[in-house]
């Protein structure tokens, strides 16, 4: 999308983001897929307030550059791991996480996927990852509109941080 097409939307009362990717986008996860879970997961401190309340933050996290991640384990299996064996400590063997599925709950980076969100004077950006072009099996796959679904990517606590980038990794 052309930073002529770019388009404000609102997905909280006055909490609206610039959307630079096309309108007409669908995702929807795609079974088997993990992509997105064999890398480090970024964790806000409201993330780590709840992750706390589920896991072991000193078993579960590492930091990296002063910021906390999800740790990235060594898996002994064949699938839903990266090139070098690991993924998300929380990825189960079926492919499936842990947190989503027994907590109800996920970090808010793993809500934002496939986005990636950034801060742009004073504005919340969001725009489709460009591994996840690469990468992600889910894009264009279904009826799932993002920009009609904005608010199941975006957490709130999104507008309330000081760097809401979502380009960092592990």
């Amino acid at each position: 999308m052309s930073a002529d097409a770019t388009r404000r939307v609102e997905v909280y009362p006055d909490r609206e983001v610039v959307v630079e990717f096309d309108p007409d986008l669908t995702f929807e996860c795609v079974e088997e897929c993990t992509w997105c879970c064999q890398h480090g997961v970024l964790l806000y401190d409201q993330d780590l307030l709840e992750l706390a309340q589920r896991a072991n933050l000193a078993e579960t996290t590492t930091d990296f550059r002063g910021e906390k991640f999800v740790t990235r384990e060594q898996k002994n299996r064949d699938d839903h791991v990266a090139d070098d064996g690991c993924a998300c400590a929380f990825l189960r063997e079926d492919g499936l996480c842990s947190l989503h599925l027994e907590e109800d709950w996920k970090p808010t980076r793993c809500s934002v996927f496939p986005l990636g969100v950034w801060l742009e004077d004073g504005d919340l950006h969001v725009d489709i990852r460009d591994s996840a072009h690469e990468h992600c099996e889910g894009l264009d796959v279904s009826d799932r509109s993002v920009i009609d679904n904005l608010e199941a990517f975006l957490p709130e606590v999104l507008w309330e941080l000081e760097n809401p980038d979502s380009d960092r990794e592990l």
